[in-house]
């Protein structure tokens, strides 16, 4: 069952496509990927932020690991958040990866978060989260694997 990464906003810019596209094409199982990207809402404010997160809501499995990204999340080292991941995976539970709109995500989605995480204290565009996440989860993977792309 691969990752599902959830993401509020248009699809992958050219760039950020062919990023991604280099690391997501050396996953393999446990840690394939699947992206479903939602639209942005057409408010504004709290308002947007409560209908994305109802979207997002809607497409998470009932018993899903979900791990929200958020700036203001538990901070992870390479080697922490690949433990992390793959005790999940080796649960065989659906593990989703959230990334909310520019607003953020409302209570709901907190609440929902078994983790929430921190790429950095740094707010990124949505863009740019994608791909740090995609080479991340390559990284998890190759750590993981104990193969060479990482180095302590």
């Amino acid at each position: 069952m691969p990752l599902t990464i959830i993401a509020i906003g248009k699809k992958h810019e050219a760039w950020v496509a062919e990023g991604i596209e280099r690391y997501q094409k050396r996953l393999k199982a446990p840690f394939l990927v699947e992206w479903v990207l939602l639209p942005h809402s057409s408010l504004d404010g709290a308002r947007a932020r409560q209908e994305e997160s109802t979207r997002i809501i809607s497409r998470l499995p009932a018993d899903a690991y979900v791990v929200l990204l958020d700036e203001r999340g538990k901070a992870f080292d390479s080697p922490g958040i690949a433990r992390a991941l793959k005790d999940q995976l080796d649960t065989s539970k659906q593990v989703v990866l959230v990334i909310g709109g520019a607003y953020g995500v409302d209570d709901s989605i907190h609440q929902r978060a078994a983790l929430t995480w921190s790429l950095s204290p740094l707010v990124f565009p949505h863009q740019m989260v994608r791909l740090i996440l995609a080479e991340q989860l390559y990284r998890a993977q190759q750590i993981e694997q104990g193969g060479a792309y990482h180095h302590e």
